[in-house]
């Protein structure tokens, strides 16, 4: 779900930029650039989802000097668009990986959508399959096919229910990201047919 948010972020501006007096002659240029640097290396948090859009810069306050360091601390109180995926919500994403017990899904900025072969009804896999006569690259690729043949392979659009979503701060080299568990189980999902990309459009 998309949402506009109120945030409070302390954005810190180093001593190199106070030596080139760029603070001194455009304070706001590098207060908000900093602060978009820091949004995007964050990415996302918990409670509001991914970070996707500065719509609004309602004040910067007073800056604070680190002694130690010299840096100066400025509270920046600013209107931010997001992206937060809940239990229920019907979403789209390009199938990017097929496995046998299920598909990887991508969906915007979230990367981890996982589809189960359990939860594709009236799917079943269709493995790798050596096509006689045909150099390596034209054999068929892992897809499921439905009775009424719709495929799910990479590169399709699927249309989807969020089964359940999952927040990982820091689990191996995944860092403030969501993951979701998918299923194709309700009416109207499964692959659809757009023009141009079908990923979420943010």
């Amino acid at each position: 779900m998309f949402s506009e948010v109120e945030l409070l972020r302390d954005v810190t501006v180093d001593a190199e930029n106070l030596k080139s007096n760029s603070l001194v002659t455009h304070p706001q240029s590098v207060i908000v650039t900093r602060l978009l640097e820091d949004l995007l290396s964050e990415k996302a948090s918990k409670d509001h989802g991914y970070f996707l859009a500065v719509t609004g810069l309602k004040k910067i306050g007073k800056g604070k000097v680190v002694e130690e360091s010299g840096d100066v601390f400025f509270p920046v109180v600013f209107n931010c668009r997001t992206f937060l995926p809940y239990e229920g919500e019907i979403l789209q994403g390009i199938v990017h990986r097929v496995f046998r017990h299920g598909v990887f899904l991508r969906c915007g900025p979230i990367k981890y959508a996982y589809l189960s072969a359990r939860k594709m009804p009236g799917y079943r896999y269709v493995g790798f399959q050596k096509v006689p006569g045909q150099k390596y690259g034209h054999d068929r690729k892992p897809l499921f096919v439905s009775n009424e043949f719709a495929k799910i392979e990479n590169g399709v659009v699927v249309c989807f229910m969020v089964l359940a979503v999952r927040w990982f701060e820091n689990w191996g080299n995944i860092k403030n990201e969501f993951g979701m568990l998918a299923t194709l189980e309700g009416d109207s999902l499964g692959p659809i047919s757009l023009s141009g990309s079908g990923e979420l459009d943010l």
